[in-house]
C-alpha cells in the first residue's frame, strides 16, 4: 500500500472511531435522560399517591408493567361527638342540601369564654329570634368538646358563597386574643383530618373564614400567618401519624 493509500486508511479508521465515540456518548446522554425521567414520573406519581409501576417476571426477556393503585392515607374514625342538631328554620338550618363537599372553613366564635353549647344553643334560638342567619355544621368547645349542629349534607350559614360547598367549624375561645386551647386545638386536628378523608380533600382545601371574606376570622390564625400555616402542617402530620 503506498503512502497515499496508508493516509486514506487511517483517515477512514479515525472517521470510524469518531463516529462509534459519538455513538457512545450519545447512548449514554439518552440513558441518563431516561434514568431522570423515570425517577421525575415516581416522584410524581408517589406525591400523588395514585399509581405505581412495578416490573414482574414475564414469559419473555421483557419484564411485565402491572400498576398497582396506591392509596392516600386517611383518619378513618372520627372525634368523639354529640350530635344536637338544630331545628330546621330559616335562620341557621335551612335545610337546603350541600350535594359537593369541596372545602373546610376555620372559624371562632369572637365571643370570649363561651362554651360549644352555649353556641349552640344561640343558633338555635335564631330561628325564633330572627336576629341573624348564623350557624355552623361542628363546634369545639374550649375543653375539647365537639357538637354537631347540622348534618354534613347540608348547608350552614357560616363562609357567605362558601356555604354551598363547605363543611364550617366555629372553636370556642377563652380569651380576645382569639387562640384556641391546646384542647381545641387537638381536636380540631382530629376533626378536621377525618373530614377530609370522609371528602377526599387535600390540605390546601382547608381555609379560613378570611380567606372567603376578608374578615379577621378566625382572629388569632389570621393576625398570625405562620401559626396558621403551622396549624395547616399540624394536620398533616395528624394524618401521617394516626391515618391508615
Amino acid at each position: 500500500m503506498d503512502g497515499t493509500g496508508q493516509r486514506e486508511q487511517e483517515e477512514y479508521e479515525r472517521r470510524r472511531a469518531a463516529i462509534r465515540a459519538q455513538r457512545r456518548k450519545r447512548n449514554r446522554q439518552e440513558v441518563i435522560v431516561k434514568m431522570v425521567l423515570g425517577g421525575v414520573c415516581f416522584a410524581i406519581l408517589a406525591v400523588t399517591g395514585t399509581v405505581v409501576l412495578r416490573a414482574v417476571k414475564g414469559r419473555g426477556t421483557q419484564p411485565v408493567i402491572e400498576e398497582v393503585a396506591v392509596q392516600k392515607r386517611i383518619v378513618k374514625s372520627p372525634p368523639e361527638y354529640e350530635e344536637e342538631l338544630l331545628s330546621i328554620n330559616e335562620y341557621s338550618r335551612p335545610g337546603d342540601a350541600l350535594d359537593n363537599v369541596k372545602g373546610i372553613v376555620i372559624h371562632y366564635t369572637a365571643n370570649p369564654g363561651t362554651t360549644a353549647r352555649q353556641n349552640r344553643d344561640y343558633f338555635e334560638g335564631l330561628g325564633l329570634s330572627g336576629e341573624t342567619y348564623a350557624s355552623s355544621h361542628f363546634i369545639v368547645g374550649m375543653e375539647g368538646e365537639v357538637i354537631q349542629c347540622i348534618p354534613c349534607d347540608e348547608i350552614a350559614y357560616a363562609s357567605n358563597e362558601r356555604n354551598e360547598d363547605t363543611i364550617a367549624i366555629e372553636c370556642c375561645i377563652p380569651d380576645d386574643t382569639g387562640q384556641f386551647t391546646d384542647a381545641t386545638y387537638q381536636s380540631l386536628l382530629h376533626l378536621v383530618s377525618w373530614l377530609m378523608g370522609q371528602y377526599e380533600l387535600g390540605i390546601d382545601d382547608v381555609i379560613r373564614h378570611y380567606d372567603v371574606t376578608g374578615k379577621e376570622c378566625p382572629k388569632y390564625y389570621v393576625k398570625y400567618p405562620l401559626k396558621w400555616k403551622k396549624m395547616k402542617d399540624d394536620i398533616e402530620g395528624y394524618i401521617d401519624t394516626y391515618g391508615n
